[in-house]
């Protein structure tokens, strides 16, 4: 099994966003887990809305269909009783196997304006295939009590779109998440020029595979090295 951060750029318009993303999809090895960058079809789209959740309708549809062989992640602009949310959806087996929506919302941002808040309850780990997987989206890495919540999760996904100011800031912390948890994570942040990339994926002992350069990151998955690692160095974690 692979795990991919699939680095992407986003442009204006979301068909070109979603054409590319799809292609990427489709060059992926079967049963990959494969995650894009946070809102990668639209970006945040202050001024689009409308348009954009409704756009995330179709989007949604078809990423799915994309979804027999492969666990595919990513986060949609989705809309509910007039309110706008930033919503993760998980696809396996032509399913949506899971959503949350982002609970902690960027205050630097405009992210409090124009989005209403996930529910916490959401943020949780959910099993496919035997594996245990949690989401924690961009801001989100940064709350000690979510880390809480996920915390015995074989994989972690992070979908993102950070500043390239705290550039540092996205790689440490993406780091220690492993390393506490003795999990794979993956880091998929924008390629957009003003993000800090740093995608990654980053193993149980904190091992980085990351290039700036690059639109795929991957790594092989081993559930055995979660096991080795919480066996050497046991904090209490299920092995």
């Amino acid at each position: 099994m692979k795990l991919i951060a699939l680095q992407i750029k986003t442009t204006p318009n979301f068909q070109e966003n979603l054409d590319e993303l799809k292609s990427l999809i489709n060059s992926c090895e079967k049963d990959s887990i494969i995650l894009a960058p946070e809102l990668a079809l639209s970006e945040f789209s202050y001024d689009r809305m409308e348009e954009a959740s409704t756009f995330s309708i179709k989007a949604i549809e078809e990423i799915k269909a994309l979804s027999e062989d492969k666990i595919i992640a990513l986060t949609f602009i989705t809309k509910n009783e007039d309110q706008f949310f930033n919503t993760l959806y998980i696809f396996h087996n032509l399913q949506i196997i899971h959503t949350q929506s982002k609970a902690k919302l960027f205050p630097l941002g405009n992210e409090l304006e124009y989005f209403s808040a996930g529910n916490e309850q959401d943020i949780k780990i959910i099993e496919i295939n035997g594996l245990k997987i949690a989401t924690l989206i961009c801001f989100e890495l940064r709350f000690p009590q979510l880390w809480e919540k996920i915390k015995g999760a074989d994989i972690i996904l992070n979908p993102a779109m950070w500043g390239v100011k705290r550039k540092d800031h996205y790689e440490s912390i993406s780091k220690a998440l492993a390393l506490v948890n003795q999990c794979f994570v993956i880091a998929c942040n924008s390629a957009n020029d003003n993000m800090a990339k740093s995608s990654a994926i980053i193993s149980p002992f904190g091992n980085v595979i990351k290039d700036d350069l690059k639109t795929k990151i991957e790594a092989n998955f081993d559930k055995d090295e979660i096991k080795k690692v919480r066996t050497y160095i046991n904090i209490g974690l299920d092995k």
